[in-house]
């Protein structure tokens, strides 16, 4: 079940309506659990015993911590949730994706290194990454472990950010969980509002590009060095319009509810910096890694080297969450070697400078995050510095660069303008019209403009959302 399709929407409406008849908090969270575990077994009810073990442990992990005095007994706990935890993502994330790249050591040794039909449950990198940072919060004492399971598994589970985030801590949810919302129809309206806008980011926006990105990168070797930049560029509209569409509709969704989630985006794509870049997008992600991952390695704290050192592990480590594959290891890697040069540089420039630098680094980042292989992206890169020859570009006589930009597919071609509009009207104040405030005119008849280019333009098929893979 996805956020796009007819039968999400039949679900969603049947959800808000009966949450909102129930009157007490116990009932109206065991409602929300029952209908999360619905939504999540609607993917494949089997995975549904992954989220019941990783809630049982940590439930039970941050009791025994907040109990215990003993540090080394607490440290032994911890251990016990980050074993259970990283375990189940290792294995039916990671394990296959190391057996292949440890294939020749493994055959040096006489063994098999045949890989195993592993199917990767849906979410998994957000639900164990939320459970982890509630016992490491109860770990360092910022917060105090909750009593109630049923708050717990509700905050495990909760079916609006399950899949693919943001990714909430549980200081932020737990406390909503534990009163019951009060009714606001203003706070209703602007939730479905934000779920109209998310979904046209999604099924206008990012569909509409997604046409051009899959058919250059499936050959870019057969397009004019133009064509595939614009495919790049496109790319990097769809991912954005993709996630920050689904983040939307997640927050817009927790909102028609009651509930508050954290901002995962700020126009990322207005960055003059590859660190403001990373304060931008997906904000929920980069500030967990920050306090997770990053400060526990000692942070800044330290030397020069140790610093860089840090922020390389946790950038290559960022990576490889997104995906077990070369590719989004080497996306890591990437961003982590520009973030080091950025803060050893020191080097000031003038804005526009400083902003065409961050998106060249974010664009060909963007090349080893989209491509089907390695060598897929040597080749993209190949052909955006003209190191290749286009053998054709269909539809045109020649690989001039005005037929290769004609030959575009007119919806992709408005979907990217409409990204550039996007983010210039967002440095203006036409940002404060965007938002669609309740109170003025124009609010219902944009809303009714939104449902009418859905139901006229929305392409054909089912695309699922970027970060499903995840």
């Amino acid at each position: 079940m996805n956020f796009t399709q007819l039968e999400f929407l039949c679900f969603l409406i049947l959800v808000v309506s009966i949450a909102w008849t129930l009157r007490g908090r116990v009932a109206r969270n065991a409602f929300l659990l029952l209908a999360s575990y619905y939504f999540y077994a609607y993917w494949d009810i089997r995975f549904c015993g992954l989220l019941l073990l990783s809630t049982a442990v940590d439930f039970v992990v941050a009791k025994k911590i907040a109990a215990s005095e003993v540090h080394a007994i607490r440290k032994r706990w911890l251990m016990c949730s980050l074993t259970v935890n990283l375990g189940m993502l290792g294995l039916f994330k990671y394990f296959n994706f190391f057996l292949e790249t440890a294939e020749p050591l493994v055959h040096a040794i006489g063994l098999d290194a045949s890989t195993l039909p592993i199917v990767l449950p849906v979410g998994i990198s957000f639900f164990t990454f939320q459970t982890l940072s509630y016992t490491n919060d109860v770990y360092r004492r910022k917060m105090k472990p909750t009593n109630s399971v049923l708050d717990f598994a509700l905050y495990v589970s909760f079916f609006p950010q399950l899949v693919a985030g943001p990714i909430v801590r549980a200081a932020h949810l737990l406390p909503q969980l534990a009163v019951t919302p009060s009714w606001n129809s203003k706070r209703m309206y602007n939730g479905a509002q934000q779920l109209l806008r998310g979904a046209v980011k999604k099924v206008l926006i990012a569909d509409h590009l997604a046409d051009l990105v899959d058919g250059v990168f499936a050959g870019p070797e057969l397009y004019h060095p133009v064509t595939v930049w614009l495919a790049v560029l496109a790319y990097a509209g769809q991912i954005y319009y993709d996630f920050s569409g689904y983040s939307d509709m997640a927050i817009g969704i927790a909102k028609m509810l009651g509930y508050r989630f954290p901002v995962n985006f700020r126009h990322p794509y207005l960055s003059t910096s590859v660190s403001e870049f990373w304060r931008r997008w997906h904000i929920t992600l980069s500030t967990w890694l920050r306090d997770y991952l990053f400060i526990p390695l000692g942070g800044s704290r330290g030397t020069t080297w140790s610093t860089n050192r840090n922020l390389l592990i946790t950038m290559t480590l960022g990576g490889l969450w997104h995906g077990a594959a070369l590719t989004f290891v080497s996306w890591g890697v990437w961003h982590g070697i520009a973030l080091i040069v950025a803060r050893c540089s020191r080097l000031r420039l003038p804005r526009f400078a400083g902003w065409l630098a961050t998106m060249s680094v974010v664009l060909f980042g963007w090349v080893l995050f989209r491509a089907t292989s390695f060598e897929n992206a040597m080749v993209v890169y190949r052909c955006m510095i003209g190191r290749t020859t286009p053998l054709a570009v269909p539809g045109t006589e020649s690989w001039s660069v005005a037929g290769t930009i004609l030959w575009l597919p007119p919806l992709p071609l408005l979907a990217l303008a409409c990204m550039v509009v996007d983010h210039l009207v967002w440095r203006t104040h036409g940002r404060r019209w965007m938002r669609l405030p309740a109170d003025r005119w124009f609010s219902p008849v944009a809303t009714a403009m939104m449902i009418w280019a859905l139901v006229l333009y929305a392409p054909r098929g089912f695309r699922p959302f970027v970060y499903f893979q995840f």
